[in-house]
């Protein structure tokens, strides 16, 4: 007979995890028909956080997929009014990427949307049991070398 994998079990439940939660996103995203993939979604709330329109190949780079994978984004965003492509003012050959108005609102669609799938999926725990969660998440999320105090408790 052979031990029980404590690790192999807490891999296996992360992943089921994930699996609800995109499931249970991607139907509140389909409840708000906002036309919007998940990928789409994706390079639509990377947007945001620009100062100012990136390039696509910045846009490639913080998404981690090839420039193509960009482009077919952008193409399917554009046609449907999300975003635009624009000029760069200091170099004409450089083409960046900037939300439009539609693009603002559908993010703010998206946020509700992902909102409201949170609080599905943590409706089961209270509010001490959200704080640990949150607690354990940001360390296996930033590591435990983040400068924050880590001090273990019963």
């Amino acid at each position: 007979m052979t031990a029980p994998d404590p690790d192999g079990l807490l891999a296996e439940q992360l992943l089921r995890l994930t699996r609800r939660v995109h499931r249970i996103q991607k139907r509140h995203l389909e409840h708000r028909d906002l036309g919007i993939t998940p990928a789409q979604s994706r390079l639509l709330r990377t947007l945001a956080h620009y100062g100012s329109p990136p390039r696509m190949a910045d846009l490639a780079e913080r998404l981690e997929v090839v420039p193509r994978a960009v482009t077919t984004l952008v193409d399917g965003l554009e046609t449907a009014g999300k975003v635009r492509r624009v000029p760069d003012p200091a170099n004409r050959r450089v083409i960046r990427i900037e939300l439009t108005d539609d693009g603002r609102a559908a993010l703010r669609e998206l946020r509700a949307a992902r909102r409201s799938a949170a609080e599905e999926i943590l409706s089961p725990l209270n509010d001490g049991q959200r704080a640990v969660l949150g607690g354990l998440l940001d360390t296996l999320i930033d590591g435990p070398d983040n400068g924050r105090d880590h001090r273990h408790t019963a």
